[in-house]
């Protein structure tokens, strides 16, 4: 039904497809499996091949210079525009997932935040795993939205982790959407952090007042954006405090989580540890409420959910080292969370790509922190490291590799204490993405 609703939309345009990574082959082969013979221009930076009689390749570092004259330009994540004027034909910008939101809003679970977004949105899905059927967790968690489309009906559940990327260009929001937080973040793809927080704010841009739209108001990024944008759906404020229980509240003494004044979770010895995680488990609980969900049933699969790859993740303990891997934190708010949920980290190991973020609060935490040991990696890392040389009494090292890295961990940690890697930047100056830096940090481990 959903694929029928979109291919007759595309049928009669003169369509692009912008991008031709894992989102873009997906487009192609969804348009290529109902409109066999239509004729498709793909356009990447890259030299790409694709054996279709029936397609237009436009490569090279001029690939952005026609797009005005297509119909509709289906525009991958991965593609940022913000060099170019696109004000002419903006209206013609589409993605996957606009393309889905126009068929069908009223299924769909919209996850979005600058962190937290994998973890929320997996826990979510295992969630309603255990007792709905039809239940989906797309977007950009790995699965492009139009992958599994022949298989959804009228009772299927779409959980949709959705980045800033995905939702630039949407013009229709889902039914229920929750925003974790917003922090610096994508400033090289978005152009600014203006323009990043307003993609991520388009999630309840549009949503009327028989949607839900969850957010946490005491994130100083977002509370601003709350204020400024008219949100029209019915909201529900996520916070850290006992204040204003009542009225669409979600609220947590730090062992109960109350949602409108209701008692409806006690907190356990789960295996998501931190605090960051416990608001996590809020917004879960939140649209688990919306949806009528069994409370109690939900507790037992959020007490039992070990979390994500890549993400805190305990990799054992070697020289009487307890290691664990972060990569996924590529802000320094995330490196802060994991250094407080962990607790005893002595070495920090840090660094990554310099796109632009503050590092100031991120100083300042570290020169308060009881972590003895800084391991500071290229180039970020090594910023950071010649200003704390000056303003701490830190130890303080520098490392190229993650072999070298460790080597100095070794050497430095406490016994029984623990060595996190958390870069607080991008991994990609180095590595392909943070799943690459996460495994050659894991080999390097487990083999010395």
């Amino acid at each position: 039904m959903y694929s029928e609703k979109i291919i007759e939309k595309l049928k009669d345009k003169n369509i692009a497809i912008l991008g031709f990574g894992r989102e873009g082959k997906s487009t192609y082969n969804f348009i290529r499996k109902h409109l066999p013979e239509k004729h498709l221009t793909i356009i990447d930076k890259a030299n790409i091949t694709c054996d279709d009689l029936y397609v237009d390749l436009v490569t090279g570092d001029d690939y952005l210079n026609d797009l005005g004259k297509y119909d509709l330009i289906i525009k991958t994540p991965g593609i940022s525009l913000k060099d170019i004027d696109y004000s002419d034909f903006k209206d013609s910008i589409t993605s996957q997932l606009e393309l889905l939101l126009e068929v069908d809003r009223e299924n769909i679970i919209g996850i979005t935040g600058t962190k937290g977004k994998s973890t929320t949105s997996t826990l979510m899905y295992e969630v309603l795993r255990d007792q709905r059927d039809n239940v989906y967790l797309l977007g950009n968690i790995g699965i492009p939205v139009l992958d599994k489309i022949e298989e959804y009906t009228d009772s299927s559940l779409l959980v949709i982790e959705m980045s800033s990327h995905q939702l630039e260009f949407i013009k229709h929001s889902p039914h229920i959407a929750a925003i974790l937080n917003l922090f610096q973040d994508h400033l090289d793809h978005a152009g600014s952090l203006e323009h990043y927080h307003n993609n991520k704010m388009n999630i309840f841009k549009y949503q009327t007042s028989d949607d839900f739209a969850i957010y946490s108001d005491d994130n100083v990024y977002l509370n601003n954006k709350m204020k400024e944008f008219d949100i029209k759906s019915n909201k529900y404020n996520v916070r850290f405090d006992m204040d204003n229980v009542f009225g669409n509240s979600v609220r947590t003494d730090g062992k109960h989580i109350y949602i409108n004044g209701e008692d409806v979770y006690t907190d356990g010895e789960r295996k998501l540890i931190g605090d960051h995680n416990l608001k996590n488990i809020m917004f879960v609980l939140t649209i688990s409420k919306i949806l009528g969900l069994d409370l109690d049933k939900a507790r037992n699969v959020i007490l039992n959910f070990t979390g994500l790859k890549y993400r805190m993740e305990y990799l054992g303990k070697y020289h009487d080292i307890k290691y664990y891997s972060d990569t996924i934190a590529t802000i320094p708010d995330a490196t802060m969370n994991a250094v407080k949920a962990i607790k005893d980290v002595d070495t920090l190991i840090f660094g990554g790509l310099d796109r632009g973020i503050d590092y100031t609060g991120f100083i300042e935490f570290l020169k308060n922190s009881s972590i003895n040991n800084l391991i500071c990696m290229p180039s970020t890392g090594t910023k950071i490291g010649h200003v704390l040389e000056k303003e701490s009494n830190k130890n303080i090292k520098y490392a190229d590799t993650l072999e070298e890295a460790n080597e100095l961990a070794i050497l430095y940690t406490k016994k029984g204490m623990s060595c996190l890697l958390s870069p607080s930047a991008a991994s990609y100056e180095y590595f392909k993405n943070f799943e690459e830096k996460g495994d050659a940090f894991e080999k390097v481990v487990k083999k010395m």
